[in-house]
């Protein structure tokens, strides 16, 4: 395993994401306990570069799409963002039942299962920021189970300053504010998080403390964007 763990990171540094994700797969593969922190972090940091080019790559076209200078060429932007957006399906969908079919059935402690559970909800809301018709039902609705089952971990058994529990809050109130347009539940859920975090935050350790801190000021650039005037559309909204 030490070997596999080593090439995931070599891979990561050559910036060979296909392969660091096909190792990731083997490291997973060959697990029969829990997953460490630090496993953990390789897996959210090795699924994360595997889409982050697509992800950026439909943005970009979508923006493109916008321009009025080039809505002549609107067939050929449609057929290429399309077929980047099928690309960004399978490759979500893999990561979704990996962390479905094993990584969550490994989990041995709330911490654990909340993270896993986060993960598949948040691969779902990749594929729904693009996805249409029922595609985009199906992923809602996935993003939404998984969401909220680890919600009802993470509340129930992890500190308010706790990082997993923090990031969900954070990526769960993105998921209603982009993907269910759902504005007053996106900063209920948002705020509820902070001040959570806010009347705890002088009891955290020293890394909790650092780690907390940071999604902190996430919470609060969203919710500061969240409560302008909205319609405008054009400021990035701030996710793990």
């Amino acid at each position: 395993m030490e070997e596999k763990i080593f090439m995931v990171r070599v891979a990561e540094q050559a910036e060979r994401f296909d392969d660091m994700f096909n190792f990731l797969k083997d490291v997973i593969s060959n697990k029969d306990s829990d997953f460490t922190t630090e496993e953990r972090n390789l897996l959210s940091v090795g699924f994360k570069n595997l889409i982050g080019a697509n992800r950026t790559a439909i943005r970009t076209i979508g923006a493109i799409e916008q321009n009025p200078k080039y809505q002549k060429f609107g067939g050929a932007l449609s057929t290429y963002k399309n077929k980047i957006e099928g690309e960004l399906f399978d490759q979500c969908l893999s990561i979704v039942n990996l962390v479905k079919d094993k990584c969550i059935r490994l989990a041995a402690n709330s911490e654990s299962k909340a993270f896993f559970l986060k993960m598949a909800g948040d691969y779902y809301r990749y594929i729904a920021e693009s996805a249409q018709g029922d595609k985009l039902n199906e992923v809602k609705n996935g993003a939404l189970e998984y969401y909220t089952q680890a919600s009802e971990i993470s509340n129930k058994d992890l500190g308010a300053c706790n990082p997993i529990r923090l990031g969900l809050a954070l990526n769960f109130s993105v998921f209603y504010y982009e993907v269910m347009n759902n504005h007053k539940k996106a900063c209920e859920l948002g705020e509820s998080a902070l001040q959570s975090a806010l009347d705890k935050i002088d009891e955290c350790d020293e890394e909790t403390f650092r780690d907390a801190k940071s999604i902190i000021e996430l919470l609060k650039e969203n919710l500061s964007l969240w409560k302008e005037e909205e319609g405008e559309g054009n400021n990035e909204i701030e996710d793990l």
